[in-house]
């Protein structure tokens, strides 16, 4: 089941550009699945009921931890360059569902978290501090990332700790640092630390310390904080106190710590939304099995109406979520000017996404929904450990933040003046120019995933036609309201009032934001839809050259998928063809009964 030769990802093989290449990742993905085994199988040591039984202790499973060091799950956190298998982050977020998709606290407390950590190195460190990181994660070691602290929240500018520069050229480590995951575990820590009293964007810097370098009695571990999820992560706190570092362990220049930040922030917040779809797939299939499975007022929960759609509808909006998701990281690769709005927006929109989502999934559970164990336990699991994963490092606001004060600027200057995103953006297989971070603006200065919306209507009546059916006129009139949110979106923003443009912008800015995101999710479900060619053609013969399913190039699940966004924008909704829901109900059914993701990818599952 799990061979890539036999699941729907196969016809890429067909392919010319980058088809070995995806073969190699089609084959990590693989596996890793087959590592981990069926989650569902009672006798599977790392199975559900072991997962969720560690989660009640508060543990990561010390035999999962094995299967990942197996693996060597840390190369996939080290560039291609310094021995590991990082070129490209759409791939990351591809590999790390399938720990996601069993345990949330497993993908972070094992993984993410060291990514989080390494990338400020990557994208500024020397040679010699790249050297060191890449031995200790392909050792299977760990790092930790310290740059918020608890009283100044996502307002790390206003940070305390201190590294004060001394005269032999190293740094003395004075504060406290508070809820890092990993503190206690990891061998080395990032850490945003201030090194001038100064204010402004230049006060702080980012230092790699390493633990066996430091001398004995100055740094001490404070408590660990009980979570209401990801329950498994070590998350607790560190004091130092006038512990010297050597003058080496300086990441970048002096007073850079903010735009590394800013940097580092574009690659994170685009991969580890990608990764969290893992448990969004796991909370739909485990609501599937219920539908299934459960009879009330002797019928199947299936053939109520109401969870037929909701079925329906959480599958739509997982596949909402990585159209954005995709172009988002891709965009690190392909559009690197542009990224930082992006990397904002699928921070701040997929997780909210995904946290309604589940709860309209808690309702076809009913009373199921509050077990913590069991058949059903996972979904209660993935309930609690989302709205922690959103919150990370960059939590919603401060996503938001980031995006408002580039809206007026953008609408003034890009929105429908420049040119649409590349269609490369939304290839869900296909190749990538290395990554490079230095080539990413701290701001973006073009804008060609909006861009894409305009004269969205017409190119779907003019260069589609064929493909859209009986679903064309609908198409149409759903991009043309699109279109139309964002010149109303354009018109706001440029009138935008200079106080809005600040932390005290108000909840029509905040508004704004929200609209924003959900336009850039159209496109993005635009965008992908326009790159799949049928895997059959008019004669129903298998097309070679296909890089896609008949589902996604069928217009069925994009005008779903517009529908939902639109409905969120409060915009006319047309009427569907009656067909639609069977249609995708029809998709969500096969994937569950032969074990393949709920995702763009349609990728074999282990179970």
């Amino acid at each position: 089941m799990l061979t890539p030769a036999e699941g729907t990802e196969s016809t890429w093989q067909a392919t010319g550009d980058g088809a070995e290449e995806e073969l190699r990742i089609q084959h990590r993905i693989a596996d890793l699945e087959r590592r981990f085994g069926d989650p569902y199988d009672p006798d599977n040591p790392l199975g559900i009921t072991a997962l969720l039984d560690a989660d009640e202790r508060g543990e990561l499973l010390a035999e999962a931890e094995d299967v990942l060091a197996g693996f060597q799950l840390n190369a996939e956190f080290v560039p291609r360059e310094w021995g590991g298998r990082l070129e490209r982050v759409d791939t990351m977020g591809r590999v790390l569902r399938a720990v996601f998709r069993r345990d949330a606290s497993l993908g972070l407390g094992y993984g993410a978290t060291s990514f989080l950590a390494a990338i400020a190195v990557w994208a500024a460190g020397t040679g010699e501090q790249r050297r060191r990181v890449a031995e200790l994660l392909l050792g299977g070691g760990r790092l930790a990332i310290a740059y918020h602290e608890l009283a100044h929240g996502n307002d790390f500018v206003r940070n305390e700790f201190r590294a004060t520069p001394t005269a032999d050229g190293g740094f003395l480590l004075d504060g406290v640092k508070q809820v890092i995951n990993n503190v206690v575990r990891a061998e080395a820590l990032v850490l945003f630390s201030r090194t001038d009293d100064a204010a402004g964007s230049r006060s702080h810097s980012v230092l790699l310390v390493e633990k066996d370098r430091l001398p004995e009695g100055r740094l001490r571990y404070l408590p660990r904080y009980a979570t209401v999820g990801v329950r498994g992560c070590q998350n607790a706190g560190i004091e130092f106190t006038g512990c010297p570092v050597p003058g080496d362990a300086l990441v970048g220049e002096l007073g850079d710590g903010v735009e590394l930040a800013l940097r580092s922030f574009q690659i994170t917040r685009s991969v580890v939304p990608s990764m969290i779809l893992g448990g969004g797939d796991t909370a739909l299939r485990t609501a599937v099995s219920f539908a299934l499975n459960r009879q009330l007022y002797q019928r199947s929960v299936l053939e109520i109406p109401h969870a037929r759609a909701t079925l329906v509808g959480a599958f739509t909006d997982l596949l909402i979520c990585d159209c954005l998701a995709l172009a988002a990281t891709r965009a690190v690769h392909l559009l690197p000017a542009e990224t930082s709005v992006y990397a904002a927006a699928v921070k701040y929109l997929l997780p909210k996404l995904l946290t309604e989502t589940t709860y309209d999934l808690s309702v076809v559970l009913g009373a199921n929904f509050y077990v913590r164990g069991g058949e059903y336990g996972a979904f209660q699991k993935h309930v609690r450990d989302l709205p922690m994963i959103s919150l990370g490092h960059a939590g919603t606001a401060a996503c938001q933040a980031t995006i408002i004060p580039q809206l007026p600027r953008l609408a003034r200057t890009a929105w429908f003046t420049g040119p649409p995103a590349p269609d490369g953006l939304f290839r869900i297989r296909g190749p990538l120019p290395p990554l490079d971070p230095a080539r990413l603006e701290l701001v973006a200065t073009a804008d060609g995933l909006a861009c894409s919306l305009a004269g969205a209507a017409d190119e779907l009546a003019d260069a589609y036609g064929e493909r859209t059916g009986g679903y064309g006129e609908a198409l149409a009139a759903l991009a043309g309201e699109l279109e139309a949110e964002l010149r109303g979106l354009q018109e706001e923003c440029a009138a935008m009032p200079a106080k809005d443009r600040t932390v005290l912008a108000s909840p029509r800015a905040y508004a704004g934001a929200d609209r924003y995101a959900l336009l850039l999710a159209a496109a993005a479900c635009l965008g992908v839809w326009r790159n799949q060619r049928p895997a059959r053609g008019p004669d129903g013969e298998q097309d070679p050259h296909a890089a896609s399913t008949d589902f996604l190039a069928s217009p069925v699940w994009l005008t779903v998928a517009l529908t939902r966004i639109a409905k969120r924008l409060g915009r006319p909704l047309p009427k569907l063809p009656a067909d639609w829901e069977e249609h995708l109900l029809d998709e969500v059914l096969s994937r569950y009964h032969e074990a393949r993701s709920y995702d763009l990818y349609d990728t074999p599952l282990a179970g």
